[in-house]
């Protein structure tokens, strides 16, 4: 059975810590709504972060860092798992994340995270992982 987490409005590690440590446990997860996960700080110092790591290494050669929402929380998550072990490789096969909610889920009970939610912030300041993608390029 698959878990289904509601990725609205919830911190972007925050979400991929508990994530990657469900996944290791061994649950099978689905984040829909991607693009709705936040990244906390003033919308200059995200974007400024996320362009750096778009621009680092070579073009042909990498490192790669994606542009679309589901793979950057994707790639937030395999960053917390021990990605080059056959554990963590199993563990990240488990992770599905969508944008949007797709067919196959809609109408299924979707869970929240409250620790990972943006009531948390003392600072209102946020941007969505929706407009860093499109700030990058993205095309979703």
């Amino acid at each position: 059975m698959t878990t289904v987490i509601n990725g609205d409005g919830l911190l972007l590690g925050r979400l991929a810590s508990i994530v990657a440590k469900k996944a290791l446990n061994g649950e099978s997860i689905a984040i829909v709504n991607a693009e709705k996960a936040i990244i906390s700080g003033s919308r200059a110092r995200v974007l400024s972060n996320y362009g750096h790591k778009r621009s680092r290494g070579s073009r042909e050669g990498g490192p790669f860092f994606p542009r679309r929402p589901d793979h950057i929380v994707r790639r937030t998550i395999r960053g917390m798992l021990p990605y080059k072990r056959p554990s963590g490789m199993e563990a990240f096969k488990r992770v599905k994340v969508y944008v949007g909610i797709p067919n196959e889920l809609d109408g299924r009970e979707m869970i929240t995270i409250e620790e990972a939610h943006r009531n948390r912030l003392n600072n209102p300041q946020y941007v969505t992982v929706g407009a860093v993608s499109i700030f990058l390029g993205a095309k979703f």
